[in-house]
């Protein structure tokens, strides 16, 4: 079998690598930048934080809900290396206008009229962007990797992906956003070279027509995929996962302000450890499972999740901010007595987590034909958003109802009981 880190060295796999991490990179550098400054900057209320925080994330993921069953038609009957161009050069696009927003609100002119609403369009482009991508990233793996490949590559992708996540949060943290305003600029410009060194991925069947109503095709998509009772199965735990890391998430920056009183760089530091812990378990488990799409250890691992949630809300419970007052830094906040075991718990969900998913996604991609693949990918993203989008507005009506942030950590560990039981049925079935 051949190692997954062999794959790097290879024209067949390393573009779309780089061009995948280059992509999520900017996702992240762009949507942490906006959303911290404005969290940091404009608003001094937690309801409104938290609700800036939640719109924000709910308008990405929208076009994964609408347009995912366009995209996974786009990619099973059109060369993929041809629309990762198309849609590269498009990326180019949005982060000049995303750019301008933030700039605008670098200067403070017209912030609330115009930087943020040119800033929300940015986003909610980039979430269109990512839709007509994601099906292809995942569909290309079996298209140009060997059987024993594709769980390592995948294995790879979501190590990478989530890397590139880490320094994209890192750095919106730590950098002014005039800066971040000209890297989303430069970065789109990079991986639009690098997508065009993908080498042809020509569709398995012949080129056929498109449905372009996007809700007829949504709604034909998911029902042609989730009647299939491994895939409904599959679809459902990824889909509770990424709802419980939606939420996770979204409570991220007010939780680091209002509850631990910390700054921007240590909100950054918590989704900077959640995309280590989930690149860390992306790869154990594929050294665990050796090349093998099994999920055998999917059950275990989301319910050491969910008790890592449950360890990390009583930390968040517990917390007494120390000081005079002044919002922690990185270092007066690791100083803090509960630092340590606040940081370890969230590392740990976020390894469990990479642990769980990364099979999943694996298995939804090499249980279909090669030709069903991208279409079978864009169905999961639409159940996956709905449930994401779901889970936001829980987030927001427990908000509204005056449930604190730090108590609605306990629906993500509930949450992932429903998850263990999913993947559980999912192991049986495949047996």
């Amino acid at each position: 079998m051949s190692t997954s880190m062999s794959l790097l060295k290879q024209r067949r796999f390393l573009p779309l690598f780089v061009t995948q991490l280059l992509g999520a990179f900017n996702d992240n550098l762009f949507k942490n930048a906006m959303v911290l400054f404005v969290v940091y900057g404009v608003y001094n209320d937690e309801k409104a934080e938290a609700l800036f925080s939640a719109v924000a994330t709910a308008v990405f993921i929208l076009p994964f809900f609408l347009m995912s069953a366009l995209a996974g038609q786009l990619a099973d009957t059109r060369d993929k290396a041809k629309i990762i161009r198309v849609v590269k050069f498009c990326e180019i696009l949005i982060m000049i206008v995303g750019g301008i927003g933030l700039f605008m609100a670098w200067l403070g002119f017209a912030v609330s009229v115009i930087a943020i609403p040119l800033m929300m369009l940015a986003l909610f482009a980039m979430g269109v962007h990512s839709t007509f991508f994601g099906p292809i990233k995942y569909a290309i793996l079996p298209q140009h990797l060997k059987e024993d490949e594709v769980l390592g590559g995948t294995g790879l992708v979501e190590a990478g992906t989530y890397i590139a996540i880490l320094l994209g949060t890192i750095l919106a943290g730590i950098i002014e956003v005039e800066w971040a305003a000209i890297g989303v600029i430069i970065t789109a410009i990079i991986g639009y070279f690098t997508g065009r060194q993908v080498p042809p991925a020509p569709p398995e069947q012949a080129e056929t027509g498109i449905d372009w109503h996007i809700l007829r095709s949504s709604i034909n998509l998911v029902k042609s995929t989730l009647h299939i009772r491994k895939l409904y199965l599959a679809i459902a735990s990824i889909s509770f996962f990424w709802t419980i890391g939606a939420v996770l998430f979204i409570q991220f920056p007010p939780l680091a302000k209002n509850v631990l009183g910390a700054d921007k760089e240590v909100a950054s530091l918590f989704l900077a450890i959640f995309s280590i812990g989930i690149a860390i378990g992306s790869v154990a488990i594929n050294r665990m499972l050796k090349g093998q799409v099994s999920a055998r250890y999917a059950p275990a691992c989301v319910i050491v999740m969910g008790l890592f949630v449950v360890g990390f809300y009583l930390v968040c419970r517990n917390w007494h901010v120390i000081g005079t007052g002044e919002l922690y830094n990185i270092s007066s906040f690791v100083a803090h007595p509960d630092a340590i075991m606040l940081l370890l718990s969230l590392l740990g969900i976020a390894v469990s987590g990479g642990m769980f998913v990364v099979p999943l996604y694996a298995f939804l991609t090499t249980t279909v034909p090669k030709d069903q693949t991208a279409r079978t990918v864009a169905a999961n993203n639409i159940v996956n958003s709905g449930a994401m989008v779901i889970g936001s507005l829980i987030a927001l009506g427990l908000s509204a109802a005056g449930v604190s942030i730090v108590n609605q950590l306990l629906l993500g560990a509930a949450m992932c009981l429903i998850s263990a039981w999913l993947a559980q049925q999912l192991h049986r079935a495949c047996d």
